[in-house]
């Protein structure tokens, strides 16, 4: 995002001094990630939306109008860990404004701990992808290895990086041919620049088994990407069979749906009961869910599972 969004009026005060606290926030907004970014947007322009329907002030808000605001997300239908982020993304907010932080009051830490007990109570369960495992990603490999459809051959390549790297979708997109390199034993290695968690210059090396090696292989030498460094890694396949190479990697949406063809091709419609209305099939986190799954069963300790899939706590 290079500009920030237009918002509706905020009731704050214009002082000069938050005024110019709020205009470098946003100069330095490349120090978060996008998604990061998008979500304080949003977040902004729901609370500023209830602040102005129920005269109450967003910028600064007191800890009274924060526990209102947070009760009423709860009782729209709004999951605690949506009301989570919501209370942590205000507490950002005001922070970088230099504004109080309403969030450090008891009476917001005691309504927090009421909706996340009430909701404990009431079942809820936060929503986690369907695992895609060893077993579904072999019997895929059966099924799809030795096509003469490059769709088939890039949706497989797909599967087994991210299922042995257990990168997030958004960082199997941004992989380039150029990423590509060679151990010594000639299996593939992965250079990742940086993950959501893992901002460094020195960046994340991933490496991958024989077998994955070898379909991303056959993904690269069918599409003619290996004369084309520059070029993202999985690109789209154009009707005629052709790789089309683009400027942008391909979007979440693209990439989720090489999941949707193979969770078809795997004969498993209907097979799962939703998830919080949401999982109802492999989506883009299910390969980081089913890699750790399988590491758990082989008796990996967490601290390592985490460290591979680069995650900051169990989840």
């Amino acid at each position: 995002m290079s500009e920030l969004v237009p918002l509706t009026p905020l009731t704050v005060d214009r002082n000069s001094d938050i005024t110019e606290r709020l205009r470098q926030f946003v100069q330095d907004k490349e120090a978060f990630s996008p998604n990061t970014w998008r979500q304080l947007l949003s977040v902004m322009r729901i609370c500023n939306r209830w602040s102005e329907d129920n005269q109450r002030s967003f910028l600064p808000m007191s800890a009274d109008d924060l526990r209102d605001y947070l009760s009423f997300l709860a009782e729209s239908g709004r999951a605690s860990s949506t009301v989570t982020s919501h209370a942590a993304l205000i507490s950002m907010l005001h922070r970088n404004a230099g504004l109080p932080v309403p969030n450090v009051s008891p009476l917001v830490f005691r309504t927090m701990k009421k909706i996340n007990r009430v909701a404990v109570i009431n079942g809820e369960r936060a929503g986690q992808a369907v695992p895609f495992r060893l077993g579904d990603l072999l019997a895929l490999d059966e099924e799809w290895s030795g096509s003469d459809n490059l769709q088939a051959l890039r949706d497989l390549a797909f599967l087994h990086v991210a299922y042995a790297t257990l990168l997030r979708i958004s960082e199997l997109s941004r992989l380039r041919v150029r990423d590509v390199m060679r151990a010594g034993d000639g299996r593939i290695i992965l250079d990742v620049a940086w993950t959501k968690t893992i901002v460094q210059t020195g960046g994340l090396i991933k490496a991958l088994s024989a077998r994955s090696t070898q379909r991303l292989e056959e993904w690269i030498e069918a599409s003619g990407l290996s004369s084309q460094p520059d070029a993202w890694l999985f690109t789209a396949v154009h009707r005629s069979g052709r790789p089309l190479i683009a400027e942008k990697p391909m979007s979440t949406r693209a990439l989720e749906q090489i999941f949707s063809r193979a969770w078809r091709t795997a004969g498993k419609e209907g097979a799962v009961k939703a998830n919080k209305n949401r999982y109802t099939g492999w989506s883009g986190h299910s390969a980081r869910v089913g890699a750790a799954q399988d590491m758990a069963d082989k008796g990996y300790p967490i601290a390592r599972i985490m460290q591979e899939g680069t995650w900051k706590k169990p989840e």
